[in-house]
């Protein structure tokens, strides 16, 4: 009996669509790369002349950023390559790798952010209000631009992970808008490490979300987009099964979801209709092209003949 359950055209028409979408993620990614590396320098130098820790937390968050958007650029191109010998998936895990390390990178500027802004709050420091603002208006401008880029790009971990940086970039750039302004109308100084931790919590909160998301496609586990026992249910409730066990779900990476199963059915001469019907129910229901399925029959339990006990007279 056959036991591989996804039809070639379904598998050809998936592959080509996800190709489109992820050389405009990696034309997007390369695009926000350029916005980003070329802006964080002259933020890094403005905010050393400037004597503002939010504008030069800021820049060093866009340069990381950068690192982080050249990796997923990287692996936008990588995860493209067909399967091999060695990888019979392919390399579409890539995308996760990238996420994972984007999202400790971040963690990591996060911490020194905090730990610059608990020092500056201990021993206040003059910043320059004026060239704090003119300079994060232009960095909100620049991250609204790259930020728009990113969402048309995919919806892929990788390309949300760089959203992520960029939003984080976004909201820096409001951090350090606001001390500018607030520091020009009142002098006071403590707003500018003040902000830029708050902005820190936002950022930490998104990227633990992430890293979640990143360890469950790592480990192999459900996507949350799918609930396993719906999943299972759906499947038992095609006519022709009799019951589903042994059900897995996981994420190949590329926007790919992979699914295997034990089916039970009444007759073997009913699996190729009963296929195509879970086939169909998967791709339409739940976006599923990748299922392997195994047909069974039901298990009928020998008749085992017992000794009878009774009491003796």
């Amino acid at each position: 009996m056959p036991d591989h359950g996804h039809g070639h055209s379904h598998h050809h028409g998936h592959a080509h669509g996800h190709h489109h979408g992820h050389a405009a993620g990696s034309t997007a990614l390369l695009l926000a790369l350029g916005l980003t590396l070329g802006f964080s320098l002259v933020e890094a130098l403005a905010g050393w002349w400037a004597g503002s820790l939010a504008l030069l937390g800021d820049a060093g968050h866009m340069l990381t950023d950068s690192v982080a958007l050249a990796l997923a650029a990287f692996a936008a191109r990588i995860s493209q390559r067909p399967p091999s010998q060695r990888l019979s998936y392919g390399l579409g895990r890539m995308e996760a790798i990238a996420a994972l390390i984007n999202g400790l990178l971040m963690l990591a500027v996060v911490a020194a952010i905090v730990w610059h802004a608990v020092e500056r709050l201990l021993t206040p420091q003059a910043v320059a209000g004026g060239a704090v603002t003119v300079v994060a208006l232009i960095g909100l401008a620049i991250n609204l631009v790259a930020a728009w880029l990113l969402s048309r790009g995919g919806n892929d971990l990788n390309t949300r992970a760089a959203l992520l940086h960029v939003m984080g970039d976004l909201l820096g750039s409001v951090a350090a808008l606001a001390a500018g302004i607030i520091i020009q109308l009142t002098g006071w100084m403590p707003i500018d490490p003040l902000l830029s931790v708050l902005i820190c919590g936002l950022i930490l909160a998104s990227t633990l979300g992430l890293l979640r998301q990143v360890f469950t496609t790592l480990l192999e586990g459900v996507p949350e987009s799918l609930s396993l026992p719906e999943v299972g249910r759906t499947m038992a409730a095609v006519d022709g099964v009799g019951s589903v066990h042994d059900l897995h779900i996981w994420s190949l990476g590329a926007g790919r979801t992979a699914l295997t199963a034990h089916v039970v059915i009444a007759n073997a001469s009913d699996w190729p209709a009963v296929l195509h019907r879970l086939q169909s129910t998967l791709q339409s229901d739940f976006g599923i092209a990748h299922a392997t399925l195994q047909p069974e029959l039901p298990r009928t339990e020998p008749i085992v003949f017992k000794r009878k006990l009774g009491n003796r007279g």
